[in-house]
């Protein structure tokens, strides 16, 4: 969802980076064959990413949630020159397509895929991480956070999508909502957990960073 005016969006989206060719053919393809499309994380969002990544230059990045994997690689940009990516995904049906966008990349070497449930892959991956993005079933968002905070370096960057959730998060909360419910909780952790200093950004459907004390 969009918070701004479709000609305020437009012109923020025409007032950043241009979309890279790979990720525009990943975002088109994506669009095409894949279902749900609307899970991409899309041209803007993807240069913020890529930006916050720039600027971290992490060497080790955790995403949780690869979809078809446009915003791994827009993380992928900001990667130390001996990083490495884990992705995780339940999806088996989408492994193929993602490698194929990661192989004609530049860090195809650099991004390991991860194919399972997060829950029970993350505590073995015995890594400390710089970067981690939480893109994945909201209604774990909570258990994936108390997860990472002790698998994260000091000054890492913890980044949750849409946790504004289609504006839900201000409006009644409708009985049997879970994943608004658990969202609300989340954003409310994000706010008071001690380990963590966070800034909600209002980029598309809701961009948390929270940054490792």
């Amino acid at each position: 969802m969009h918070f701004l005016s479709e000609k305020l969006d437009t012109y923020v989206t025409e007032h950043s980076e241009n979309e890279p060719e790979l990720l525009a053919e990943l975002n088109k393809e994506t669009h095409q064959k894949i279902l749900q499309p609307r899970m991409l994380s899309g041209h803007f969002q993807g240069r913020v990413l890529s930006m916050l990544s720039k600027i971290i230059h992490p060497t080790s990045i955790l995403e949780i949630g690869t979809y078809t994997g446009y915003a791994t690689l827009c993380l992928a940009e900001g990667l130390a020159q001996n990083g490495t990516i884990d992705t995780l995904d339940i999806e088996e049906e989408l492994v193929d397509f993602q490698r194929k966008y990661f192989d004609r990349s530049p860090w195809g070497n650099q991004i390991n895929q991860h194919l399972g449930d997060a829950l029970e892959i993350i505590p073995t991956l015995n890594k400390k991480y710089d970067l981690v993005f939480i893109d994945a079933d909201k209604e774990n968002y909570i258990n994936y956070f108390h997860l990472i905070v002790p698998m994260m370096n000091k000054g890492g960057i913890i980044l949750s999508d849409n946790v504004l959730w289609s504006g839900k998060v201000v409006e009644e909360l409708k009985a049997g909502d879970l994943a608004t419910k658990i969202l609300l909780e989340y954003n409310q952790l994000l706010k008071e957990d001690a380990r963590v200093e966070t800034v909600l950004l209002p980029i598309r459907d809701g961009l948390t960073v929270s940054r490792i004390i």
